[in-house]
């Protein structure tokens, strides 16, 4: 049986040892067994090399001929690193029915030259199995928190007791006397039994479960809550707040705001020399303590923040690199891009004073055993999934209120929007990323073609030996080594204004990627509350029953418009600021041009 496999993804390769795939096409595998993250094989063009293993999914079928043989078969561990999976990929074990699966945003065809493929819609974050920094092995031991006594993070079994407790702690729970069809055949959760009175036809009603298990509704726990099986211990600091603006519902502000600068990579080493890496200088503001972290550190935060958070959109790290990490250009990109997401971390109200975040801007470099065990703790949290949802607090009383029908209509208004705002970011990346190519190659080509043939001439121009052409040939010379100059300011100018707007789109369209599964767990809790309307109406379930998971579906509600908003103030925000800065390189650049062309001009006077 030959090895094959389909490419799930377009992918286009940027490196040596790489081949470029088209979704849909079959290759041929040379090993099934991955390297960091990537496979080797044959596209059906007749190329061989690495592609992401990410982007394909394995099959088998019958083949005459055996595999070729693997180039790369002994490559060392940590050679490579993969690219991080779509954000619509998902293991070939959890992949849903194509049926089943939320239906994503239409993208518009990929124009060649762009330089990254567009991530498609509707994925959860998967954790990096392979970044250019391998974990240190007293990073990766197989001890969890709960095998250490007193460790962080630990369960609370003492305060499941009556009347059990401690200031700041909250006992919360959606469980209620529901019939909920989770429990099969409409029976209880246990220790709850059936409300007095609720005999007959209601109590036999329940809202039924989503069949397809790997449904970011599912996946995220909304469905568990909306159907009140959350059940946990909350903290004063785990209360994620929304308060009602004057744009609607919005994240209560961080009291104390802070920034966070990122400075000075430095490429260091260890095993003597034999594994190298780059770190890089954090310093938040409200500590003013520097502190280094690797990429690895912030692939493992995101990750953890990602999982945590299935209703706040995780700004996306920069993408990897399997060659070419230490490169200058890219430790230079890869960093303004840190400093773009380290900007959006910093600015949301709830990821900003999260306690893993906090552990990642504060913790010691030097000190292993405080990160070792702060990761821990930000690895057995358990406010996640459906508990998550207890710790959102909304607004109460007169007024608080949200209507279904027109949340429904600002969400599917939001839906839209950033359809429209992908499709013409997508677009102008792609403009502005022919337009420096053509600044860097042809702009400065032409230029300098222009200034070599006024040098051409002013050196004929010096054959004419009489002394009062002197002046008229070198201010013509003059003229040559202006236009060159300005050739190479032509070539240096994308790295003033248009890199950095394409930096900030790249950041954006990694926020357009998550929102699809945002506004799904909240699209399934509306459905939830749809259905329950309709067993009230059918007289099949109790209006108290159905009012309880309006109110849950409120508070995804909520949240959800409260990201929204936040989505909105920094989009406003950046792009005003963005474009300012664009507009004044640009004006700078033909200053220097007209400065130039100025400086030649008065060459002539004295002819």
């Amino acid at each position: 049986m030959a090895l094959r496999a389909r490419a799930l993804y377009d992918f286009r390769s940027e490196n040596p040892g790489e081949i470029s795939l088209r979704e849909h096409e079959v290759l041929s595998l040379c090993s099934e067994q991955d390297i960091e993250g990537w496979l080797e094989g044959v596209n059906s063009r007749g190329d061989r090399g690495l592609f992401p293993a990410s982007y394909v999914q394995v099959i088998r079928a019958p083949a005459a001929e055996p595999p070729p043989p693997a180039r790369y078969a002994n490559v060392p561990v940590g050679g490579f690193e993969p690219l991080p999976p779509p954000a619509a990929f998902k293991p070939a074990a959890q992949q849903p029915p194509p049926a089943a699966a939320p239906e994503p945003f239409p993208l518009p065809p990929a124009a060649a030259g762009y330089p990254f493929p567009p991530a498609p819609y509707g994925g959860s974050y998967q954790p990096s199995q392979g970044s250019d920094d391998d974990w240190d092995d007293d990073w990766d031991d197989s001890s969890t928190v709960a095998d250490e006594p007193g460790a962080l993070g630990s369960s609370y079994p003492d305060y499941e007791t009556a009347g059990g407790g401690a200031p700041g702690r909250y006992r919360l729970s959606t469980r209620s006397d529901l019939s909920l069809g989770s429990r099969g055949g409409g029976g209880h959760p246990a220790g709850h039994p059936h409300p007095p009175g609720g005999g007959g036809a209601k109590s036999s009603a329940t809202v039924s479960r989503n069949l397809n298990r790997f449904s970011t509704f599912v996946k995220s726990g909304g469905e568990a809550f909306v159907l009140g099986e959350a059940s946990g211990f909350v903290k004063d600091g785990d209360k994620l707040c929304v308060v009602l603006g004057p744009r609607g519902p919005e994240w209560q502000e961080n009291p104390y705001p802070f920034q966070c600068s990122i400075e000075d990579p430095t490429k260091q080493t260890k095993f003597k020399g034999m594994k190298s890496y780059i770190a890089y200088k954090l310093v938040p503001s409200h500590t003013g303590q520097q502190v280094h972290r690797r990429y690895k550190h912030f692939d493992w935060l995101y990750g953890r923040l990602a999982e945590k958070f299935p209703v706040i959109s995780v700004p996306h790290l920069p993408e990897k690199q399997a060659t070419g990490r230490f490169e200058e250009d890219f430790i230079s990109k890869r960093r303004k891009g840190l400093a773009w997401w380290m900007d959006h971390m910093c600015s949301h109200p709830v990821l900003a004073q999260c306690d893993a975040f906090q552990h990642f801007l504060t913790c010691p470099s030097t000190d292993e055993k405080a990160w070792k065990q702060g990761k821990r703790k930000a690895e057995k949290d358990e406010m996640v999934g459906a508990n998550f949802f207890l710790t959102i607090s909304v607004p109460t009383g007169p007024g608080a209120s949200l209507d279904l029908q027109e949340v429904e209509s600002q969400v599917d208004g939001f839906k839209a929007f950033t359809k429209k705002m992908d499709e013409s970011a997508l677009q102008l990346n792609h403009t502005a990323n022919e337009f420096a190519r053509k600044q860097v190659t042809g702009f400065k080509k032409e230029y300098q073609k222009v200034g070599h043939s006024f040098k051409c001439l002013s050196q004929a121009f010096e054959l004419d030996q009489q002394a009062f052409s002197a002046g008229l040939n070198q201010a013509i010379a003059f003229t040559a080594e202006a236009y060159d100059a300005i050739g190479d300011l032509f070539a240096d100018q994308p790295r003033q204004d248009l890199d950095p707007v394409m930096d900030l789109l790249a950041l954006y369209q990694g926020h357009l990627a998550n929102f699809p599964d945002i506004i799904h767990v909240q699209k399934g809790a509306l459905t939830k509350v749809k259905e329950s309307k309709r067993h009230v109406e059918e007289g099949k379930m109790e209006l108290q029953k159905a009012e309880g998971i309006q109110e849950r579906c409120n508070i995804i509600s909520f949240a959800t418009l409260a990201e929204i908003n936040h989505f909105h103030k920094i989009r406003v925000r950046d792009f005003k600021s963005q474009m300012q800065h664009f507009l004044q390189q640009q004006i700078l650049f033909f200053q220097k041009v007209t400065q130039k062309l100025e400086e030649a001009l008065h060459k002539y006077d004295s002819v």
